[in-house]
């Protein structure tokens, strides 16, 4: 059973002001979702350094996506003294920040994966939270007082720019604007932009709206002005609320792109006590090892990846005609949206040892929907209903992540469903698909790659540019087209063996050729790629994509080699918080992710560490190390305490490659959170 009003997993942030620098307020990020795609997102200072910072960014149908309905909000208390105080972060003029407001933040918290602000104003402490509730593109900012003496008045003036949350910042606003006031009832269009009204409402004592129109100019965006981006932006304000607080009373301001009889079915307590329910069944049905502490934190990060996606009409219909369900997964926050490659890497972490079977169900047979040409979509441009299918690897995870969900569920209808796509997608490899994607007659492997695109994971491209192309016979890319081949011959072995044997002889044919071709005995390692752009010559880099021979169930590397191979990559790629992508002995390494986009992209894949891999590491290492679990779980350590780093309560995209490692990219990734839960609960 669980309790319904009470948070079971805490992570605190305490502040003190006359101790800490202020811009650990603005470099630590919170956010929530709401299980469309939709999110709301900010620093903990209040202050939006990002294009991607708002208090609701909407999913909404195609051709919109994901629009920045609500951009800020502006917090007062005024007392019958006459003093007045600000809270959280205030955009001034000029691009001026004002950031008086720490002063009175106490903690920030995380109560099973809520975020909280605790303030402490004279002799009161007042409590904020942001809460969407599930499958809602609604929003509840609330404040309680919960302790102190006489009550002030609270002003909230919201701020907008609408637009889409890709679109640069220095957008023009979307004037002109249209407020409509009905009793409390309060909706703000554009005349300029197609877009759905958001609709606002302030839940409490005595609570008014002032209509006071203004502009804030030249809004500085920070973090964008560090990527290399439009950094300065316009936010205009139709006026501001007003409410008075009482004692153990909360006020909770509304927005939603939603109609009014949605907003209108729960009040905003019974929102908060749905949402803390809807949490704690996420618990009871999560593998027993992610119940409590670390894992629940990284249940509950989970949770915000596993979508519904918003506005696929076609495909729900078609769903719904079969009794089935779409589900997807977002590849991370901010940016991402559901990869193929990302969504089936992160399908047993997410959905498996959370116990969402039915949903890893559903999110499979969504992906095989999509499949043409043998290949499942590479990923979904936000507001498109097509995908685009320029991988070379996603259709093989494709395999694993069936397998993996198969040995959980014993799903065999499921199976005997998509049996004749997995036959399809393999006779496609055979004998070739898009993007130079065959077998090569000669000896089995498989071979990817065309001019100009980047298909492995390893995919960072800048204009013509696409930095690792590993055009040829990519090492993990082979490994993965064995594992598929061994997967399929035991699936199809009882259905029809003549089928089987078919795949087994080319599984066989490519193990040997595997062993005979990849091994680089020079470093004790396999190379990355082999017949490079259709030649002869080989890469002999020390990457991780090598650990995929030992990890997959079915690893195609001969055992022997397993340890000096798991050496290797332990002494050159491990680091505390995931694998370098480049060993620091290459001339390409490179350190540090950081700077303009060519800068990144040109960092991303030659050194930066990529949590994600630290699972295939652990089940290499136990795989060599079958009794040592202990050991394996201490590669895990460090990655509690980089939960308090850039996304509170999650675990970042990437980071540096030398200490003190600092993490960058998106600071909330599907598979850095469910490989490291996946890893968790192997090695408890």
């Amino acid at each position: 059973m669980y309790a319904k009003n009470e948070p079971v997993v805490t992570r605190s942030m305490r502040w003190d002001p006359a101790q800490s620098s202020r811009e650990i307020l603005l470099n630590r990020e919170w956010l929530i979702t709401n299980g469309l795609g939709g999110y709301a997102s900010g620093t903990i200072s209040g202050a939006i350094t990002r294009k991607y910072h708002g208090i609701l960014i909407a999913a909404l149908p195609a051709p919109l996506g994901r629009m920045v309905m609500w951009s800020h909000v502006s917090e007062v208390l005024r007392f019958d003294d006459g003093e007045v105080v600000s809270l959280g972060a205030e955009e001034r003029a000029g691009g001026q920040l004002d950031l008086h407001g720490a002063e009175y933040l106490r903690e920030f918290r995380l109560e099973d994966g809520l975020p909280v602000w605790s303030y402490h104003v004279r002799d009161l402490i007042i409590e904020k939270r942001v809460l969407l509730p599930h499958l809602q593109n609604t929003v509840h900012v609330s404040y309680q007082i919960i302790g102190g003496g006489k009550a002030p008045r609270l002003e909230l003036r919201p701020a907008f720019n609408f637009r889409h949350h890709e679109a640069s910042v220095d957008l023009p606003l979307a004037e002109p604007y249209k407020l409509t006031a009905v009793n409390d009832r309060y909706e703000i269009v554009s005349a300029r932009r197609k877009l759905p009204p958001i609709r606002m409402r302030l839940c409490g004592r005595a609570s008014a709206f002032t209509i006071a129109p203004s502009k804030i100019h030249q809004v500085m965006y920070r973090t964008e002005q560090a990527r290399g981006y439009a950094h300065q932006g316009e936010l205009w304000s139709p006026g501001f609320f007003q409410v008075e607080l009482a004692d153990e009373k909360t006020a909770t301001l509304i927005g939603s792109t939603e109609p009014w009889e949605i907003i209108d079915v729960l009040s905003p307590a019974e929102v908060l006590s749905s949402e803390r329910e809807r949490r704690a069944r996420l618990l009871v049905d999560a593998d027993a090892e992610a119940r409590e502490g670390v894992g629940a934190e990284l249940v509950f990060a989970s949770d915000q990846y596993v979508i519904t996606p918003a506005g696929r009409f076609e495909e729900t219909a078609r769903a719904h005609a079969a009794g089935d369900e779409v589900r997807t997964v977002i590849a991370g926050y901010h940016w991402f949206t559901d990869w193929g490659r990302d969504t089936m890497i992160s399908l047993e972490g997410l959905t498996l040892v959370t116990g969402r079977s039915l949903e890893a169900g559903y999110i499979l047979r969504t992906f095989a929907h999509y499949v043409r040409d043998g290949l499942i979509p590479n990923m979904f441009p936000d507001g498109q209903k097509e995908g685009l299918y320029n991988t070379a690897d996603a259709t093989l995870w494709f395999f694993h992540a069936l397998g993996r969900y198969l040995e959980n569920s014993k799903d065999h209808i499921t199976l005997r469903l998509l049996l004749p796509t997995l036959v399809d997608i393999v006779e496609h490899h055979l004998r070739g698909t898009k993007f130079n994607i065959h077998v090569d007659p000669d000896d089995g492997l498989l071979i990817q790659g065309q001019k100009g695109y980047q298909l492995t994971w390893m995919d960072a491209k800048m204009g013509d540019w696409v930095v690792t192309p590993r055009r040829g016979k990519a090492v993990e890319i082979n490994a993965l087209w064995y594992n598929a081949l061994r997967l399929l011959d035991g699936w199809l072995r009882e259905i029809d063996p003549a089928a089987a044997q078919r795949y087994e002889q080319h599984a066989a044919r490519a193990h040997e050729s595997f062993n005979r071709r990849f091994w680089f005995a020079e470093g004790g390692h396999l190379y990355d790629v082999i017949d490079l752009d259709g030649g002869s010559a080989s890469d002999p880099a020390c990457r991780p994509n090598q650990l995929f021979a030992i990890s997959l169930d079915h690893p195609v590397l001969d055992e022997l080699r397993w340890k000096s191979v798991l050496d290797v990559a332990q002494s050159e790629l491990l680091t505390p918080v995931g694998l370098r992508s480049l060993s620091p002995k290459h001339p390409d390494y490179k350190p540090i992710y950081s700077g303009d986009l060519r800068s990144r992209d040109g960092a991303y894949h030659q050194g930066t560490v990529w949590a994600w891999l630290i699972g295939p590491f652990i089940d290499a290492w136990l795989k060599v190390h079958p009794r040592d679990k202990q050991g394996a779980r201490k590669f895990l350590d460090r990655f509690p305490e980089r939960m308090n780093e850039n996304g509170i309560g999650t675990i970042s995209e990437v980071f540096d490659a030398r200490e003190p490692h600092t993490a960058g990219g998106c600071i909330a990734q599907a598979w850095s959170v469910a490989e490291v839960l996946r890893s968790w609960v192997k090695t408890a």
